[in-house]
């Protein structure tokens, strides 16, 4: 069985819903073949969101971590390639749910630039499009809280040698969260639930 740690963040930005807290509670009973599943809900806060996650890792002996995020606009589900070592919240973008506001602060100091997922994006990516789901590898986690928790995991697991495979995920809009903002794109919970599923499947492939 491969232990895979999922986790997903509460509502930011003004929004009332994260369609990644509502696919932790869905995936929360879920049994899936070959896969023992563990789900986990984050703060939106500068570090702390990352010091939980990498604590849960550690406690569940975990051998994946796929953490999901909210990307509104996007138009697609996109696994993240790449986390960059910055964070910054540009003038007219939201703080964190703490109020802060970091600017062209580096994450780890002495810690590589960038750092790589170690998920199979691209075959997750061609499983969810066979599927009919919108999916593409992205190329950019963005400097908010998203990047910083990408990079924190792969940096935690690259200092300490650890055998685990991780990576980022940020899925559109739900379709709830366009009802109020029509101009939106977005995608169902059930979609995006669906999806969720075909990228642990590919990934207990690939174990």
């Amino acid at each position: 069985m491969v232990k895979i740690l999922i986790s997903g963040f509460e509502p930011f930005g003004g929004d009332a819903v994260n369609p990644t807290g509502a696919l932790m509670e869905a995936l929360a009973n879920e049994v899936i073949e070959g896969a023992e599943l563990k789900t986990l809900l984050l703060p939106v806060h500068f570090d702390e969101c990352a010091d939980l996650l990498i604590a849960e890792m550690e406690a569940y002996r975990s051998d994946v971590v796929i953490a999901c995020g909210l990307a509104k606009g996007r138009t697609s589900i996109t696994p993240e390639r790449i986390a960059v070592n910055v964070k910054d919240i540009p003038p007219g973008s939201y703080a964190d749910n703490q109020g802060q506001r970091p600017v062209d602060e580096p994450i780890a100091d002495g810690s590589p630039d960038g750092l790589f997922s170690t998920l199979p994006i691209r075959a997750m990516v061609n499983d969810m499009s066979a599927a009919g789901i919108p999916a593409t590898v992205s190329n950019t986690a963005g400097t908010y809280i998203c990047n910083n928790t990408m990079y924190r995991l792969l940096d935690h697991i690259r200092v300490g040698q650890l055998p685990i495979r991780a990576g980022f995920v940020h899925f559109p809009a739900s379709t709830e969260m366009a009802v109020l903002q029509p101009s939106v794109p977005s995608l169902p919970i059930p979609m995006m639930l669906d999806a969720l599923r075909i990228m642990i499947r590919t990934v207990v492939a690939d174990s």
